[in-house]
């Protein structure tokens, strides 16, 4: 993967494909690793951009403090350096919440939003998780957090039938680890985002998606973003946990891609 050096980070990256451009855009572990089940189906028809977040990957190890504006700023940068004036944004979790921001705040650069498995409030449920991670981390280390995070991610059948992959997944994940300073930094500045101060100023096409079986931004979590978001279509899928598009992608990258194929780039005004 080539890196883009933005003035104070490096970020990897990936472009796959090509058609109107889509960035994919991870949740807290910050790789676009994420989306192996999901590119092949979206560069079919799109340009898709990938990229690692500031602190993961082979982005830089930036020892700092994180917030998901911080976050967001990057993503659009990267934009700017890769000269992409427009995009449609599919986000997972804390890249649902960069959506969140880059909708409200730029929104002459987001075309649509898909925010999967998102919040815009830190509510009692996903602190009680975050802050068990975070606990985790800072007394088991790095190795642990990882070991942890399918439980969190997903839903026990998964979990009962994949075992290996699993396995292989978290060896990998130990493997390519941040240091715990910089896991614990970007967890404290996911949990300090306030969402709902973006979502009224969102006028692009939303498509907002959650699997009622999600125990980290649990249901309830979308149905408050797309009550805020103007013209917003919510969609509860019945299982796929809070990895919804690694665990049902058959059916994640239809309803995204039809989702993107009715809000083409250039069809819609902002209001």
């Amino acid at each position: 993967m080539p890196i883009a050096q933005l003035s104070d980070v490096a970020l990897r990256y990936e472009i796959v494909g090509s058609g109107e451009p889509v960035l994919l855009v991870a949740g807290l572990g910050g790789s676009a690793g994420y989306w192996v089940p999901n590119v092949d189906a979206f560069a079919a028809r799109h340009q898709v951009v990938l990229h690692d977040h500031r602190g993961t990957g082979g982005s830089t190890r930036s020892e700092m403090d994180y917030s998901v504006e911080l976050l967001a700023d990057d993503l659009l940068r990267l934009m700017d350096q890769l000269k992409i004036d427009k995009a449609h944004l599919v986000g997972h979790s804390t890249g649902g919440a960069m959506g969140i921001v880059l909708g409200a705040k730029a929104p002459e650069r987001i075309a649509s939003l898909v925010l999967y498995a998102t919040w815009a409030e830190l509510d009692a449920q996903m602190e009680q998780c975050l802050s068990l991670r975070r606990r985790i981390l800072r007394a088991m280390g790095e190795a642990e957090y990882h070991r942890a995070t399918p439980l969190f991610l997903y839903p026990p059948y998964y979990v009962r039938d994949h075992k290996a992959d699993l396995e292989r997944e978290v060896a990998a994940a130990v493997a390519a680890s941040p240091s715990r300073s910089i896991m614990d930094a970007r967890a404290k500045g996911i949990m300090a985002f306030d969402g709902l101060r973006y979502l009224d100023a969102i006028r692009c096409p939303t498509l907002v998606l959650v699997a009622q079986d999600d125990i980290l931004t649990p249901p309830y979590s979308s149905e408050l973003i797309a009550a805020r978001i103007v013209g917003s279509e919510l969609v509860e899928v019945p299982r796929g946990g809070h990895a919804f598009s690694r665990v049902e992608p058959a059916e994640f990258n239809s309803l995204t891609l039809d989702f993107l194929a009715a809000h083409p780039i250039g069809t819609h005004a902002h209001v």
